[in-house]
């Protein structure tokens, strides 16, 4: 029998869909399955969106452009424009989902064998981007105890190498909902033009900020317009998750005409999906307004009441809709599948994403949990009663 690739099998395996089946195996037993794994929010995608595609009257579902229907591009520039981004339809290359963008980028601008250095905890499906184009993550820890702020300048010249050729950060951050400052963006200003490194950010979450604070783009630094890609997705803003659009964004001319190359082999990116993705430019900003107020209020609920249990640590972030948890558990791996074979209360349980898939260093994450704050105020009080009652009852906890 043929073997499959060494690639193959070091592709990591997602820890937010791993344990699909044993919650699938809860739910056929009658038990009450609380999602809090993953980022798939409940929020009505624009009915613009809806309507585009209900009303879509064309005679021929054709290719687009390899970079995106033009029309499109030209709106993505106007709603840049907005957020004090300036950049023309040539420096956007569409893709199916920033998952196809951070890949094209990647692909792009790194070589195999070299490596690109990401604060950790990270999205999980990294690892799995830089393990299919043969790329290192040399990864640098952000502390729970900080809020998982920015680690210091000092670690990333430590990590940095001669195959370092690349830094990444997603802000606001999936999976720990930290939002990164001005000046934290500033020192990866620097770093980026000491070792003259590109600098990839995954801003798909830009739009979720909370307690007034203000979400600063890396399209805006100073100096190092040639180093930077931006990676987007309509998937969270408009929660449309399913539409699979996103966006690969540099001014770099040299980087945007190779990822080409690489946009040109799969042909186009989806149609139906970029033809949704226009009309929800005319999404207006109440809706945004009425969004993020519903997260506010979740992500109040959720840090509350987890700072109410008894040795649980629980950030209050400033963005996205995630935290990341640290539990008086022994693994969280074997807590979260515990959840949905073992526990039962009130016929409900809860499933939630071992934060040990959000690291690339080996044991990091053992006690931590990532949680997706995506169901109404009522479903997640009753999920964090679920917890609460977990962590009593769970034969590894360590207080």
């Amino acid at each position: 029998m043929p073997k499959i690739s060494d690639k193959g099998r070091m592709m990591p395996e997602s820890p937010i869909r791993k344990l699909v089946p044993y919650a699938e195996k809860a739910k056929k037993a009658g038990r009450k399955v609380y999602h809090l794994n993953i980022g798939q929010p409940d929020i009505a995608t624009p009915k613009s969106m809806i309507d585009a595609m209900h009303n879509l009257n064309v005679p021929v579902i054709e290719y687009s452009h390899s970079a995106g229907i033009i029309s499109y591009r030209e709106k993505l520039c106007q709603y840049y424009k907005k957020h004090g981004i300036e950049v023309t339809p040539d420096d956007i290359i569409v893709t199916a989902g920033a998952s196809e963008a951070i890949l094209f980028a990647v692909q792009t601008c790194l070589n195999p064998g070299d490596e690109i250095i990401i604060p950790e905890p990270f999205y999980a499906n990294y690892n799995g981007f830089a393990t299919s184009a043969g790329v290192k993550v040399k990864p640098i820890i952000s502390k729970i105890e900080t809020g998982f702020a920015l680690p210091p300048i000092s670690e990333f010249e430590k990590a940095i190498g001669p195959n370092t050729k690349a830094i990444m950060v997603c802000n606001p951050n999936n999976p720990t909902g930290y939002l990164y400052s001005a000046e934290e963006l500033e020192v990866l200003r620097q770093i980026v033009i000491k070792y003259d490194l590109f600098l990839f950010a995954d801003e798909v979450y830009r739009e979720f900020c909370y307690d007034g604070t203000v979400h600063h783009s890396v399209m805006n630094l100073e100096g190092i317009e040639n180093n930077v890609v931006l990676f987007d997705s309509v998937s969270k803003r408009y929660s449309a998750c399913g539409v699979r659009i996103g966006c690969m964004v540099s001014r770099n001319k040299e980087v945007m005409a190779t990822a080409m190359k690489f946009a040109q082999a799969r042909l186009s990116p989806p149609s139906l999906g970029q033809i949704a993705s226009e009309a929800a430019m005319e999404t207006p900003d109440s809706y945004f307004v009425e969004v993020i107020e519903e997260y506010r209020k979740r992500r109040d609920t959720v840090v509350e009441m987890m700072n109410k249990m008894e040795g649980v640590m629980c950030p209050n972030p400033k963005g996205a809709f995630y935290v990341t948890a640290r539990l008086p558990i022994d693994n969280a791996d074997k807590f979260c599948q515990w959840l949905l074979e073992d526990f039962n209360h009130d016929n409900q349980t809860v499933m939630l994403a071992p934060a040990t898939g959000f690291y690339s260093t080996p044991g990091a994450g053992m006690n931590e949990v990532r949680i997706s704050y995506v169901l109404n105020v009522e479903n997640l009080k009753k999920s964090m009663e679920c917890i609460e009652v977990a962590l009593k009852e769970y034969p590894g906890r360590t207080i």
